[in-house]
């Protein structure tokens, strides 16, 4: 398996960074995207690192936030086979409000929504031998404040509309988009599939305050992580306060930066 990111907050290569998550990754069976970023960031990546995005079978988006999920109107017009795979719930409205501002729209297009090529999920779905989309619902541990100024249509967002992702393979891997249900939550929800490495983001920063949550919950998470044998490669939305934090305290955590490629 390899796993490259194309669009991610930092970039010390010859790709461009964005706030945004899109990871591409080979399997034995698969070329699948995870999360595609918020605008053509994706696609100008993808040809510098001479990555065929119509070759790309399988995407999943892993939430219905427009920085994981903006540039899906660009892919389906050069990708039309591709089965995107999407909580149902991802299509309702989601919007961002901090420090006592309007909310702002941070959606996925709903007109997409209905495309032939979008497959909504509800909940837990098995895709094949190699694939597994789950969802959490328990999210009472290490609970990130950083999500509080995230809304839906009814109040406060739940993060129903949020997935994961299971590849399983020589070595099992976790995928996740900013972990907004808690990697530790995830992490439990995960443990019967028997991840070996988790990549994705925590969550644990306001971006558009730069305000980490507070050290005891990092420590919460640290020591949570500490219990598992597994290798930990973070990125995005966790912070890169969060990320030296957790990095002194948990030995194979490591930063996973725009153009960082993992060979497993």
């Amino acid at each position: 398996m390899k796993i490259t990111a194309l669009v991610e907050n930092k970039s010390a290569c010859e790709l461009a960074a964005v706030h945004g998550l899109s990871l591409y990754i080979e399997t034995e069976e698969h070329k699948l995207l995870f999360d595609l970023g918020p605008d053509q960031t994706l696609l100008k990546n993808a040809e510098k690192r001479g990555i065929d995005l119509t070759k790309v079978d399988t995407v999943v988006i892993s939430h219905g936030h427009f920085d994981h999920g903006g540039a899906l109107d660009a892919f389906l017009k050069m990708n039309h086979t591709a089965k995107i795979y999407v909580q149902r719930k991802a299509f309702e409205k989601h919007f961002s409000k901090s420090l006592g501002f309007v909310k702002v729209p941070i959606g996925l297009d709903r007109q997409l929504e209905n495309h032939h090529q979008v497959v909504l999920v509800e909940g837990e779905q098995r895709l094949d031998r190699e694939l597994l989309l789950f969802t959490v619902t328990d999210t009472a541990k290490f609970y990130s404040a950083a999500n509080d100024t995230l809304y839906d249509e009814k109040g406060r967002d739940s993060f129903a509309h949020e997935q994961n992702l299971m590849i399983f393979a020589e070595k099992n891997v976790l995928v996740m988009g900013c972990g907004h249900c808690g990697v530790v939550n995830i992490l439990e929800r995960a443990a019967e599939y028997r991840p070996e490495v988790c990549i994705g983001g925590y969550h644990l920063t306001i971006p558009a305050l730069k305000r980490t949550v507070p050290e005891e919950i990092l420590e919460g998470i640290a020591g949570e992580l500490r219990q598992y044998d597994m290798d930990f490669y973070t990125c995005h939305c966790t912070g890169e306060k969060a990320f030296e934090y957790l990095a002194k305290r948990v030995d194979r955590m490591r930063y996973f930066a725009c153009g960082d490629e993992l060979l497993l």
